[in-house]
């Protein structure tokens, strides 16, 4: 017994040696698990996979493999080269087609067969953004941005006379969007005919007189399109261009003939909010899609609906269930679907029957990025967590949950992986508000750490149950702070009366949440040192903290503000999707109702602020503008208050480039570190 126990506390000992904190180099160096897609006979999961390289300081795209018949099969890279391969979708032949740059360094669709064997270029070298292969094979839907009206993808944008200046000329908004100025393109549809796996010709479109994005810019994908099983029709989601484009969030659904041979039909055109993610059940009977009620507002609850493309009637199924469906597709027999939808910290999947909306939750814990229907019934996803990066599992229709992949299993051998608690509180209004606590793994027991503060953006948002590649909370543990994350009134997942309980309330209950809700988290958590915060968010989340300096400045060591709106009278004319702005300010521009705006402008307390801030924005940021932190700075600086500025040339509301995040990560550690005393090992 003796010699057990000796040898139970080397193991012990030993374990405790190897293991280590998770760091942002770790990040920035996993494997990233895309989107899975089933093969049409259920033995193939093909995803794309981005890996990083540091030294082009990007990521790349490869395409892997699961054998789902096989026992204990591994997953395999498949049919990549050095270029990038992404977007994955299977043929009804079988046959895998994929978007790479393999020629010539321009986008195009490639074809090969799962048996093996080399890829052979399906569309000519026309830079496309994205594909759809037609359920019976016989076309394929692309899109790509060319000129308005273009006629085929042989349409490009003329080159400039060798004698033209340099400026831009503008008659209308949009003149920029999230990160890119606007160019008189659009993303635009076109159908190719396909025989043998070869599309011929250059395609002819099917939008019409329409003038719009489809997919829609600047996040938009393929699951804003659909075709009907026959092949003949495409149905996609677009919000028509013109004077009140950046004033709108109404993307309609329209139907058109996949030949082009006729308009499109606006199916929605009676509803001003946003419908968008186009399905067709199996069957071909049923058109679903998700629909917002109010117009003007982006975060209204996404509500599923079905038009019976036989009578063209359409009615709500899910008007009931106070949550917002995110993805969706058909099940096998077309009695049901699955959907994605936050709720509570978590976003699970779904069963929703449609003869009487009827809603079963099938995943537990944690957030399902994506998923794809087996061809018999069941489920692959992808599945992640705030201490898991994504992983692939299958969910069989007896509830059976199995575990397929476990990519970043080597790279994170070893790593010490925090503790994360739920827990809730009564916030503003008398409602129950949740959040989280993350204890450091390497915290000796009834030690203190010091506290990472942690506000979400959006404001429409989360800081949930999920992974993260900018804000990632376990890097933080991993450098010894405590983090603590409070989803205040604004947040999703909770219903939409919470949801909307921070319209023209920016800086009132979500502040009041946010110190009830760190206080009842340091009475808690004996883990935490309620007397050594550090504030951070970005967005909404670093408007907040530019609020904070000036209503709450007592309370914290240091603050981090990332691209946060610093004067609400210049975000009213500086962003460029002005529904939000507006909508948040009672549905007018600045000018009608300045009092509006003001009651929350940060700008107006600063002669309050006396917190050490650490400002970061970026060059591309166009949600919310550079000059919007280069303000904050300004008056930290001329109030004499400990301030540096972060400044990205080549990044935009995100930092995404992985020697970008990097630096980052040293900033704000080393920021927070010199204002806490904190000596990160």
């Amino acid at each position: 017994m003796k010699k057990l126990l000796a040898a139970a506390l080397a193991a012990t000992l030993a374990t405790t040696a190897l293991a280590r904190p998770f760091t942002p180099q770790d990040m920035v160096s996993l494997s990233r698990v895309g989107a899975p897609v089933a093969s049409p006979d259920g033995r193939w999961l093909v995803w794309d996979q981005r890996e990083t390289d540091l030294a082009a300081n990007k990521g790349r795209h490869d395409l892997w493999r699961l054998d789902l018949k096989t026992k204990g099969a591994s997953p395999e890279k498949f049919a990549s080269t050095d270029a990038e391969e992404s977007d994955p979708a299977f043929g009804p032949d079988g046959s895998l087609y994929f978007l790479s740059d393999r020629h010539n360094d321009v986008s195009a669709v490639w074809r090969v067969a799962m048996a093996g064997g080399p890829a052979t270029q399906v569309t000519g070298d026309y830079d496309l953004s994205g594909f759809k292969i037609s359920p019976k094979g016989d076309a394929i839907l692309v899109w790509a941005d060319r000129p308005v009206g273009a006629a085929s993808l042989d349409v490009k944008q003329p080159d400039k006379p060798k004698d033209a200046g340099s400026g831009r000329t503008f008659d209308q908004l949009f003149i920029r969007h999230w990160d890119t100025w606007e160019d008189g393109q659009r993303s635009q549809l076109f159908v190719l005919p396909l025989a043998a796996g070869k599309a011929t010709g250059a395609g002819h479109a099917i939008e019409g007189a329409l003038v719009g994005d489809t997919p829609s810019k600047p996040m938009g994908d393929g699951s804003e399109l659909a075709w009907s099983p026959d092949g003949k029709t495409v149905y996609f989601a677009l919000r028509e261009a013109g004077r009140t484009e950046p004033l709108s969030v109404n993307l309609d659904i329209f139907a058109a003939p996949a030949d082009g041979s006729t308009p499109p039909t606006n199916l929605t055109a009676d509803m001003k909010g946003m419908d968008t993610t186009p399905a067709v059940s199996p069957d071909g009977r049923w058109l679903a899609w998700t629909s917002m009620k109010r117009p003007g507002y982006e975060a209204d609850r996404q509500v599923l609906w079905v038009r019976d493309l036989h009578s063209g009637q359409a009615h709500a199924v899910t008007d009931k269930w106070d949550r917002s469906v995110g993805a969706l597709e058909w099940a096998p027999d077309s009695a049901s679907l699955y959907v994605t939808a936050e709720d509570t910290l978590d976003v699970p999947l779904f069963r929703v029957d449609l003869a009487d909306g009827k809603v079963h939750r099938l995943t537990g814990a944690g957030h399902v990025a994506a998923f794809d229907v087996l061809p018999k019934g069941g489920l692959v996803y992808a599945l992640d967590s705030l201490t898991a990066p994504a992983d692939l599992w299958a969910w069989a229709p007896n509830g059976k949950v199995t575990r397929l992949t476990s990519v970043n299993a080597s790279k994170l051998a070893g790593v010490d992986l925090p503790t994360v608690t739920r827990y809730n509180f009564k916030g503003a209004n008398g409602d129950t508000v949740w959040g989280f606590a993350m204890r450091p793994a390497q915290l000796a027991p009834g030690a203190k750490a010091p506290v990472a503060f942690l506000v979400h953006g959006g404001p429409q948002g989360t800081f949930n149950d999920s992974w993260s590649y900018r804000w990632n909370p376990m890097a933080w543990a991993g450098h010894g702070y405590a983090v603590v994350s409070v989803d205040f009134h604004g947040s999703t997942g909770y219903g939409q009366a919470f949801t909307d309980g921070i319209n023209q309330n920016w800086g009132g209950w979500p502040l009041t949440d946010l110190k009830d809700g760190l206080k009842a988290a340091t009475e808690r958590f004996d883990f935490l040192a309620s007397d050594n915060v550090c504030a951070a968010g970005g967005s909404y989340g670093g408007y907040m903290m530019n609020w904070i300096e000036g209503t709450w400045p007592d309370h914290f060591k240091c603050i981090v503000q990332h691209d946060g709106v610093f004067d609400a009278r210049a975000m009213a004319y500086e962003t460029e999707e002005l529904w939000f702005d507006e909508w948040e300010h009672g549905g007018h521009p600045y000018y009608e109702d300045p009092q509006a705006f003001e009651k929350w402008n940060p700008v107006n307390l600063v002669d309050k602020w006396k917190t050490p801030q650490l400002v970061i924005t970026s060059e591309k940021d166009f949600r919310i503008p550079y000059t919007q932190g280069i303000a904050a700075f300004t008056a930290l600086q001329r109030r004499n208050i400990p301030s540096k500025l972060l400044v990205f040339p080549d990044e935009n509301h995100w930092v995404l480039k992985p020697k970008n995040s990097l630096q980052w990560y040293q900033n704000v550690f080393g920021w927070m570190d010199q204002w806490t005393g904190n000596k990160a090992d």
